[in-house]
């Protein structure tokens, strides 16, 4: 079975992290653990891109060697995020690791070597917060000044000689890939953003810098660190043994790429730079580059430079890591601009999350203990209600599953979501709480009777949330165990095991697994 190797971008360490960044740390992760679920070989990588000179510039004006900064800054913020988030990542690659450098080195060498690189002369216009030179349609123009039209600042005009990567020669080849392979760029909108720009002529690349020393030297001119997009790029192989001939089996196994996922404003790096480079070094293509939407606040992307960067830890601190991840999984279309307000954050987690899932959890065992000692019971004959609703669970197991083979986190979740909403329902159609007063129903001890209606209600009800938990785990992991352990499903084994294909198949639970109310899966939160 092949590897499902998945990365996000490397996030620059000129600040902390704001909430766009976990925006994509949190769909990789969700992506990655619904890949798990379904019992596959994962490999999902993140990390951070320290070199250029934006980073530079940064540690310079705070008075700190940018090495040092970068430390500070990965050991405090970058690696805490993952653990506030509950993120599972299998490595986290820095572009300062010697593993790095050594490989990148090695990969510019022999590019060198094959004659893909040649020196020259470059003039343009200069974005130090992209890193990248601008073409004419990229900027603005206010006040007399050029701007960039991602971050609103002027740009710098530079002047220097360089090394140059044939960036131009690979135009034909590229539009060949796009069209042969139309799913090696997404959504549809940032591939025909790509195509249009790949058909409007590539200029040659300039892959060298000789004014500043903050970055990967080249191993034939020391007077030159490497540019660096043409170094964070690499990111992606080098951290599973690019270059590395005692990792030559693993990088096998794990390579190329399945997904990519970037934000649309660092789309051309990789959907046009990078595979240029693979073709020219002769190594296999990535599958996918998806490009996913900007979180907007105010009507703003975010930005720490615009000072609109809201830190995911005030959100955790509030709500919790499962709210944040189901949160940004389920309220922004994943592929499409998305806005964030904390009103629309607390009216969905009051309303989908304790009330509609923490809730229905919360009756479901509140009714087994009251009726049959906190055990379930044997369950009786099932009636097309019950079908219906198992009907429903195999659906949103197929439609889940064909939206993240599709990369869209948010249809999978409206699709699991149909099955909370479905059991409510169910208990308020079935209402077992007047079923428990028929004839028959409750023994002469009070205790509800096996193989009554009562008893296949709440199995039933039971069932729905032991799917849920399967399906959500990837999604919200904290609950989803908490529901798992409610259940008593650790009869079953370890949720992780549970094979998604197999969630919608109710009759898993026996007769006589305890069920215990416990704590509420998503405690409500009264506003101040």
């Amino acid at each position: 079975m092949s590897c499902f190797y998945l990365t996000t971008p490397i996030y620059y360490v000129n600040d902390a992290p704001h909430i766009g960044h976990a925006y994509t740390t949190v769909a990789a992760d969700v992506l990655t653990r619904w890949h798990r679920q379904r019992q596959e070989d994962v490999w999902f990588l993140t990390g951070t891109d320290e070199h250029g000179e934006k980073v530079m510039r940064t540690a310079e004006a705070r008075g700190v060697a940018p090495q040092q900064w970068a430390d500070n800054l990965v050991e405090t913020e970058w690696r805490p995020l993952l653990n506030l988030l509950n993120v599972r990542n299998d490595d986290f690659i820095r572009t300062t690791d010697e593993r790095h450098v050594v490989a990148v080195q090695k990969f510019i060498q022999r590019l060198y070597d094959a004659g893909d690189i040649y020196k020259g002369k470059f003039e343009g216009p200069y974005c130090v917060a992209c890193e990248e030179f601008k073409l004419p349609g990229d900027l603005l123009e206010e006040g007399g000044q050029l701007l960039c039209k991602i971050h609103g600042r002027p740009v710098e005009l530079l002047s220097e000689e360089n090394y140059f990567f044939p960036l131009s020669q690979y135009g034909e080849r590229l539009l060949e890939l796009y069209e042969s392979n139309p799913d090696f760029v997404q959504p549809a909108s940032a591939r025909n953003e790509v195509i249009g720009f790949v058909k409007q002529g590539l200029r040659d690349l300039s892959i060298s810098r000789s004014s500043f020393d903050w970055g990967i030297e080249l191993p034939w001119d020391s007077g030159h660190v490497l540019y660096v997009w043409f170094d964070a790029l690499l990111n992606y192989a080098t951290a599973i043994g690019l270059e590395d001939e005692s990792k030559k089996d693993e990088f096998s196994r794990i390579w190329p790429a399945n997904v990519h996922l970037v934000g649309k404003d660092i789309l051309r790096f990789h959907a046009v730079i990078w595979p240029a480079m693979l073709m020219a070094a002769g190594i296999e293509l990535p599958k996918t580059v998806f490009a996913h939407g900007w979180l907007l606040v105010g009507g703003e992307k975010m930005s720490k430079t615009k000072l609109t960067g809201i830190h995911p830890r005030e959100i955790v601190d509030v709500f919790g890591s499962d709210a944040f991840r189901y949160y940004f999984t389920r309220a922004v279309q994943f592929g499409h601009d998305g806005s964030f307000s904390w009103e629309d954050l607390s009216a969905r987690y009051n309303a989908e999350l304790a009330n509609g899932l923490g809730n229905l959890a919360s009756r479901v065992a509140a009714m087994v203990g009251k009726y049959f000692g906190g055990v379930l019971p044997e369950p009786g004959s099932v009636t097309d209600a019950e079908t219906e609703l198992e009907a429903v669970a195999n659906a949103a197991v197929a439609d889940a599953e064909a939206a993240i083979d599709r990369i869209s986190t948010t249809d999978a979740v409206a699709a699991v979501w149909t099955l909370v909403d479905a059991t409510n329902q169910y208990l308020t159609e079935q209402e077992p709480w007047k079923v428990a007063k028929l004839p028959g129903e409750m023994g002469a001890d009070g205790a509800g009777a096996n193989g009554g209606r009562l008893a296949t209600i709440l199995v039933t009800a039971a069932e729905a949330l032991r799917s849920l938990a399967i399906l959500l785990n990837p999604v919200t992991p904290i609950a989803a165990q908490g529901l798992w352990d409610l259940l008593g499903a650790a009869v079953l084994g370890e949720l992780d095991r549970q094979p998604v294909a197999a969630a919608a198949s109710f009759g898993k639970l026996p007769a006589g697994t305890p069920v215990t109310k416990g704590d509420a899966l998503f405690p409500r939160i009264e506003e101040a």
